[in-house]
């Protein structure tokens, strides 16, 4: 799978100075965490879940969660898990016939026990299962998860990932924050080979206060949102070696609403352009998640929960590796700059200082790998109306 490969080849060529690379579910976890990209959630008790994960995938999702704690009815447990199990074997049986991988398949269980039982009820075709979610992750709470995960992979024999989600109250109340934070450091460092990346459940977070931040703000306006995600940025997304990929939190909004502020998308990217593209975007509340993208990659996130696949392009052609963006850092990273200095940027619009940016070009190159560099005068206006195009 790549990013953009249900674009044609001669869009890619068009679009990209380096295309994204190929990856598979076996790539090395480094590729994986930066490639999830838009995450797309879908309950698990969908009928024709092997369908829509084939169709999704045809318009570029390359990861999804198939759920079975909140999305669904606590009544509804067992016939999806029956589903689950019935829909992996159908998805293993078009593999086995020569139709396309499915995309990165992760489930989200509601407890650990689930964890174990379900690898042994997938039999074979656990193959294309990535890992699991697993909600409401503390120290207290994720041990057992994790636990069961390392006893599922030890038995079926297949490399399985969890990915925590962080949104429990006692992450939200500042009295019990940093002792949860220190906690599931601990506990995600001591199991950091199965940890593919942490997810935050911004949604949780907002219940706790009876909040909803309406479609024209982003989770950074709601500052008790933007406090936590700032906390666990700090302790758990660093970028000595000690952190992980953190990702963005979900967008809730995909119909048109009475709108009350004013636009956030600018026009000057569209200007002779594409102005139908961006009065599109702004009448279905696009440009909100836009902003939002670009908030959660300044504070540090990489990656987007999704509920709808209209998201899904969006938060990839704002993952997109600009061409400044990748000239800075492989000026930054060149060998014979390891001893440090500063140098105006080639672009002749910056100073690039090889030590403090070090990390940042590392990160870069590593987003360069997965979504690929734009071309010289390609920008998200181009990645998005080649992709609404599709």
């Amino acid at each position: 799978m790549r990013h953009f490969g249900h674009l044609a080849p001669e869009a890619r060529r068009r679009l990209f100075h380096r295309e994204p690379a190929v990856f598979t579910a076996e790539s090395p976890a480094p590729i994986l965490a930066t490639a999830l990209g838009a995450t797309l959630y879908s309950p698990a008790t969908r009928p024709t879940l092997a369908d829509d994960v084939h169709k999704q995938a045809a318009r570029g999702v390359v990861s999804m969660v198939l759920c079975l704690e909140d999305s669904i009815a606590d009544a509804d447990v067992p016939g999806a898990e029956a589903n689950l199990v019935a829909q992996f074997a159908d998805l293993a049986a078009r593999a086995e016939a020569g139709e396309a991988e499915p995309p990165l398949l992760f489930i989200r269980v509601r407890d650990p026990e689930q964890i174990p039982d379900l690898v042994r009820r997938l039999g074979p075709a656990v193959r294309l299962l990535s890992g699991f979610v697993l909600p409401k992750f503390t120290e207290e709470r994720g041990v057992p998860y994790l636990e069961a995960l390392a006893t599922a992979e030890a038995r079926s024999g297949h490399r399985l990932f969890a990915m925590p989600v962080l949104e429990s109250p006692e992450l939200l109340h500042v009295e019990t924050r940093t002792a949860t934070l220190t906690g599931i450091a601990g506990t995600v460092d001591k199991y950091r080979d199965r940890v593919l990346a942490l997810r935050l459940g911004v949604t949780d977070f907002c219940s706790a206060y009876g909040l909803r931040r309406p479609p024209d703000m982003t989770a950074y306006d709601v500052q008790i949102v933007a406090s936590v995600i700032a906390d666990v940025v700090n302790v758990l997304g660093r970028a000595d070696g000690t952190g992980f990929t953190v990702t963005g939190p979900v967008w809730e909004y995909f119909r048109v609403q009475e709108r009350m502020f004013k636009p956030q998308l600018r026009r000057s990217p569209f200007l002779g352009r594409a102005e139908e593209l961006r009065a599109s975007l702004i009448e279905h509340d696009m440009d909100g998640l836009l902003r939002e993208i670009e908030l959660d990659r300044a504070n540090g996130l990489l990656g987007k929960t999704c509920i709808h696949p209209s998201h899904v392009l969006p938060v990839h052609a704002l993952s997109v590796v600009s061409h400044e963006e990748y000239s800075d850092a492989k000026d930054i990273l060149r060998p014979e700059r390891d001893g440090g200095g500063v140098m105006r940027s080639a672009y002749t619009n910056k100073m690039n200082e090889v030590k403090p940016h070090r990390a940042w070009a590392e990160r870069t190159l590593l987003r360069a790998e997965a979504f690929g560099v734009a071309a010289e005068d390609v920008g998200f206006v181009e990645l998005l109306g080649e992709g609404l195009a599709v």
